[in-house]
């Protein structure tokens, strides 16, 4: 798995830009053209990758200068929205980065580990081609980090376009007592508002199933973050007493937006467009709940045990697996019944360590032998040896 790592990118292109520099300006070509040049190259890179539609999520990877202008697949709303708002897409696209390696904390033990690919603009490749929960997760958790970006991002002072919430204001009571609203309560609202105008622009613009799968995702996510706020206090009184409370409301830590909807994953809900396309309804007739605060898919989702570049599945071989372990990370799972390799190898960690006055820490380096335990990769039918 690799890990999405905007650095990566933005150093590769610094490399290709010296190349350009080295291979254009050695014939002292006029600044202009040589900049045209370079432009058509970017293009030319962006077009030839492999042929799903591009997302907002490469954000991530490329600068908020470079992705208005170049990245193909930001419909014309969304590239108003970049252009109008530059400051807001670099809060977008280090949002991108955290969400994206929230994906991978929580698939990590799975067959399907929210892989990414290295320079390539649709960032998971074909998996998100088919209306699964995988994509269904991906939808909601991009939305969620896109409210938790730009709502933290306001609360910081680093946008002009808004600061903190200003609403809460006045005498408020909880099972402490009362308090007076104060402080910088973190701007929801419009983290939420933009994040709707920006991340649905591309479903509104068609009526199918799968885009009524990703407007309905995508506002599951964003709600996700509001159902985390917590209120946060400071006491004012005599020697530390709380006679006074001033109160703000703030945003949790991710994880825990990651995890709850982790778990609406778990839980997701099938199902299909209904007669008059104009929304869809539960496959499963005997489902009597409500939806609107599940994750809902309309495909099944591949086992993704074996490499498919169809399917966008890399398959598991090579995947380290828990031995011990009955679930998902555990060998038969995680291999799909064909067995793990061992190999036992030497780690170094921290030991024995002691407080030392003052103020550190000293340990000493320990060395112990482990056994890991990796996925074998599949086996060809012997009959396709002798053909």
């Amino acid at each position: 798995m690799r890990e999405f790592d905007g650095l990566g990118c933005a150093s590769a292109a610094r490399r290709d830009r010296q190349r350009a520099r080295k291979g254009f300006l050695s014939r002292r070509e006029p600044s202009g053209s040589a900049h045209r040049i370079y432009r058509l190259f970017i293009l030319m890179l962006l077009m030839f990758t492999p042929s799903v539609d591009s997302s907002w999520w490469y954000i991530g990877a490329l600068g908020a200068r470079v992705i208005c202008d170049n990245i193909p697949g930001l419909v014309n709303k969304q590239r108003q929205l970049c252009q109008r708002h530059p400051d807001l897409m670099q809060s977008i696209g280090e949002g991108a980065k955290e969400w994206i390696r929230e994906c991978q904390h929580q698939f990590r033990h799975h067959r399907w580990n929210c892989s990414t690919l290295e320079r390539d603009h649709t960032v998971f490749g074909r998996v998100m081609l088919r209306s699964s929960r995988e994509a269904a997760f991906v939808y909601a958790v991009s939305s969620a980090g896109v409210v938790y970006a730009i709502t933290r991002a306001c609360s910081q002072g680093e946008l002009k376009i808004c600061g903190c919430d200003t609403h809460r204001r006045g005498r408020a009571s909880d099972e402490e007592g009362d308090f007076d609203w104060g402080g910088c309560s973190d701007n929801i609202n419009y983290g939420i508002k933009f994040a709707k105008a920006f991340v649905d622009a591309r479903e509104r613009m068609v009526k199918d199933a799968r885009a009524l799968m990703n407007l309905h995702n995508n506002r599951c996510g964003r709600m996700a973050v509001k159902r985390f706020m917590k209120t946060e206090c400071k006491c004012h009184g005599v020697s530390g007493s709380c006679a006074l409370r001033t109160c703000w409301l703030a945003m949790t830590d991710f994880r825990r937006t990651g995890d709850y909807l982790r778990k609406k994953y778990n839980t997701a809900v099938e199902v299909m467009m209904n007669q008059d396309g104009t929304g869809f309804m539960v496959a499963d007739r005997e489902y009597k709940r409500t939806t609107k605060n599940d994750l809902v898919y309309v495909e099944n989702s591949p086992d993704y045990c074996l490499m498919d570049r169809s399917a966008g599945s890399l398959g598991t071989a090579g995947r380290v697996c828990n031995k011990s372990s009955r679930g998902m990370d555990g060998c038969e799972v995680m291999c799909c019944g064909r067995g793990y390799d061992t190999t036992r190898v030497k780690r170094v960690t921290k030991c024995e360590c002691k407080f030392k006055w003052c103020c550190a820490v000293e340990c000493r380096d320990c060395e112990e032998t482990v056994d890991v335990h990796t996925c074998k990769p599949h086996k060809k039918p012997d009959w396709l040896d002798l053909t």
